[in-house]
């Protein structure tokens, strides 16, 4: 097996990753952005929704960092993944192809680390997905009113835009945030941040998206205290205007 790329530490999140990026067709309805040598590992997966009438390409700067840490991401190919089904469809067919013989992803998916993200409409469609069994984690990125955060079952990364005037925080992502008390859940809202911000690379929201993944999808222990424990490092980082941790958050 060869050896794992190297991390820094400490880690800068919101910086490349180890892994050169490659990026496909997955089939006729996502693109994937994954390392280009998936080795011997099993590779944990992020399903992607882009806002309305946007596409992966829009994304792409983001996306491939998300891989360079060892993510394969799967972006659904649509302007309108607020159900989150087209999400999950890009997860499905990777968990499939895992089990597949002589697909390029045999036996190098991590089918039990699956998360979900997107923006805008996406993010909406993102905690539609996050439902699904399938989903294990979920960050809604200045998400739309779409999916029942009562029905997500794993822990969630809410951001929201300090100058988003679209999706206004204080009306449209804490009170999501507060209802759910079911889960870990955390609130970031990006000091500065409007609704484009999170176009191309996603700017300063790079690197805490990266974090959690790692977190939560990779059993990365570098970045747990980023949002974790008294000396979480967001809490206190003059570039988030807000950070909340509900009560199931605070004994991660």
């Amino acid at each position: 097996m060869a050896p794992k790329p190297a991390l820094a530490d400490p880690v800068h999140w919101d910086q490349p990753g180890p892994h050169p990026v490659v990026s496909e067709a997955l089939d006729g309805t996502h693109t994937v952005f994954r390392p280009a040598d998936l080795g011997g590992d099993r590779h944990p997966v992020i399903v992607w929704g882009n806002g309305t009438g946007a596409t992966p390409a829009i994304y792409a700067p983001l996306l491939r960092h998300l891989a360079s840490y060892g993510f394969v991401v799967a972006a659904a190919d649509t302007p309108s993944s607020g159900s989150g089904a087209e999400m999950l469809a890009g997860a499905r067919t990777l968990v499939a192809e895992n089990a597949r013989p002589g697909s390029r992803y045999f036996g190098r998916i991590d089918t039990a680390h699956i998360g979900a993200t997107g923006h805008s409409q996406g993010g909406g469609g993102a905690i539609a997905a996050g439902a699904d069994p399938l989903i294990t984690t979920t960050v809604p990125l200045e998400p739309g009113p779409l999916g029942s955060v009562p029905a997500l079952h794993g822990p969630v990364f809410f951001l929201g835009g300090q100058l988003d005037v679209i999706v206004v925080p204080g009306l449209l992502v804490i009170p999501r945030y507060y209802a759910a008390s079911h889960v870990p859940a955390v609130y970031g809202e990006l000091a500065g941040a409007t609704h484009f911000t999170a176009v191309g690379d996603a700017g300063g929201f790079r690197g805490a998206i990266t974090a959690w993944f790692r977190y939560w999808l990779a059993g990365d222990t570098r970045a747990k205290g980023v949002f974790f424990g008294p000396g979480c490092t967001l809490c206190t980082d003059p570039a988030w205007s807000k950070v909340l941790r509900n009560g199931l958050a605070l004994q991660v």
